[in-house]
C-alpha cells in the first residue's frame, strides 16, 4: 500500500469516528442519526453534495469519477443510517412473488445469487462492496462459506463485524476496508466473488472487474446483480438522462454506465460469461420498485406495512418533516434535510427508470475464470 493510499484511510478512519462516535455499531436508524457529531455530520453531507451541482456535463462527471473513493465514503457515512431505518440490513433490491413478505423476498434474491454463484461449504468467497453485512450473514448461513466482505467506509465496517458477532457468524465473516479498483489481496485468493448492487460505484468497470478476475482462482466464478441502464437509454435525450442523474445523485454513483459497457467490460477482462439477464425484464404483478411507490396494493403481508410505510413515497415524505424538525430543534445534526431530499430525489428516479424500464439493479451477470488462466 503506498503511502498516499496510507493517508486517505487514516484520515478516513479519524473522521469515521469522529462523526459516528464509540460503541456506533451498536445503534442504528434514527438513534445512530440523532448520536452523530454535528459538526462532522455537516462536513460529511458537504463532501457527499459538493460534486452534485445539477451539471451532467462530462467535465462534471469526470470531477466525480476522480472522486469515487472519498464521495462514496462520505455517501455511506451519511445514509446509512437512513438505509437501516428503511431497508434492514440488506441494501438493495429484489424480486417479489405474490404472497411473498419483504424479507423473504429479500433473502431469497441473496440465495439465488448464492447458487448462480455455485457458492458450497467450504469456499472463501469475497462480497464486493459488502454493506453493512446483510447479504454475507444470509449466505454463510445459506451455504456454510467463508466470506471476506470488502467495503472501504469504516462505519459500515464496523457494523459488520458487530453483527455478525451477535449473530454468532464471526468464524465465517470477516470485513476489510478496501478499494475494489486496486485489490491487495494475492492473485487466486478466492473461489468465488459476488457483488451485490455495489460495483456501480465504480468508476471505470473494466478495471474493477479486470481486479476481481485477478484474485479468483482458475475456474473461479464472479456473480454480480448490477446497475445498469437498459439498452432503451438514450444519453442525449433529456427526459432519460435527467432520471439517470436523480440516480446518480440520491446513490452516490459518479456515473451510470450502459449495461453494454458491463458486457464489454467482462468479455474484455477474459471471463466467460455464464449469464447474462435482466431479472427486471419481465412483467411480474408485484415489480421490483414497489417499495418507493407508494402503491397500497402492492403490500403483500401485514409485516410489510412498517418498511412499505418508511420506504414508499407517503413514507419518506413523512420521515423529512420528522428529520427537519429534529434538525430545527437541534436533535438531529444539520444536513440531514439534505440527505433525505437526496434519497426522494433517487427515489423518485428509480421509479420512474423502472417502470419505463430505462434502468435495472438487478442485470445478473454469472462470469468464469478459464481454468487454464492466472
Amino acid at each position: 500500500m503506498d503511502s498516499e493510499t496510507t493517508e486517505l484511510r487514516q484520515r478516513q478512519a479519524n473522521f469515521s469516528k469522529e462523526l459516528h462516535g464509540d460503541h456506533a455499531a451498536e445503534r442504528s436508524g434514527m438513534s445512530a442519526l440523532i448520536s452523530k457529531n454535528k459538526s462532522a455530520q455537516q462536513e460529511a453531507v458537504k463532501k457527499y453534495l459538493r460534486l452534485w451541482d445539477g451539471n451532467v456535463d462530462k467535465d462534471a462527471e469526470d470531477r466525480r469519477l476522480e472522486d469515487y473513493n472519498e464521495s462514496t465514503h462520505s455517501y455511506y457515512n451519511v445514509v446509512t443510517d437512513f438505509y437501516e431505518y428503511g431497508w434492514g440490513s440488506s441494501f438493495h433490491f429484489c424480486r417479489f412473488y405474490k404472497g411473498e413478505n419483504f424479507q423473504a423476498a429479500v433473502a431469497r434474491h441473496e440465495h439465488y445469487l448464492a447458487h448462480m454463484a455455485g457458492i458450497q461449504e467450504g469456499d472463501l468467497v469475497l462480497d464486493v462492496g459488502c454493506g453493512v453485512g446483510g447479504p454475507a450473514r444470509e449466505i454463510a448461513r445459506f451455504t456454510n462459506c467463508n466470506i471476506i466482505g470488502l467495503n472501504n467506509n469504516d462505519y459500515q465496517i464496523e457494523k459488520a463485524k458487530y453483527q455478525a458477532k451477535q449473530a454468532g457468524l464471526q468464524d465465517h465473516l470477516d470485513f476489510v476496508k478496501g478499494d475494489f479498483m486496486n485489490l491487495e489481496f494475492d492473485e487466486g485468493t478466492f473461489d468465488k466473488v459476488y457483488a451485490i448492487e455495489a460495483t456501480c460505484h465504480a468508476p471505470n468497470l473494466a478495471k474493477c472487474y479486470k481486479e476481481i478476475y485477478k484474485v479468483l482462482k482458475p475456474g473461479g466464478v464472479f456473480a454480480v446483480y448490477e446497475w445498469v441502464m437498459t439498452d432503451k437509454y438514450d444519453e442525449t435525450n433529456p427526459e432519460h438522462r435527467q432520471i439517470c442523474y436523480e440516480i446518480e445523485l440520491g446513490d452516490g454513483i459518479p456515473k451510470m454506465f450502459s449495461v453494454d459497457v458491463a458486457r464489454e467490460a467482462l468479455a474484455n477482462c477474459g471471463f466467460e460469461v455464464l449469464v447474462d439477464h435482466d431479472l427486471a425484464d419481465n412483467n411480474d404483478p408485484v415489480p421490483w420498485y414497489y417499495p418507493l411507490t407508494g402503491e397500497w396494493q402492492y403490500v403483500q403481508t401485514l409485516s410489510d406495512i412498517g418498511t412499505f410505510f418508511r420506504t414508499s413515497y407517503f413514507g419518506r415524505k413523512f420521515t423529512n418533516l420528522m428529520v427537519s424538525a429534529m434538525e430545527k430543534v437541534g436533535i438531529a445534526p444539520e444536513g440531514s434535510v439534505k440527505v433525505t431530499a437526496a434519497l426522494e430525489e433517487a427515489a423518485v428516479g428509480l421509479v420512474a427508470g423502472g417502470r419505463s424500464k430505462l434502468f435495472t439493479p438487478m442485470m445478473l451477470f454469472v462470469a468464469r475464470k478459464p481454468l487454464d488462466k492466472k
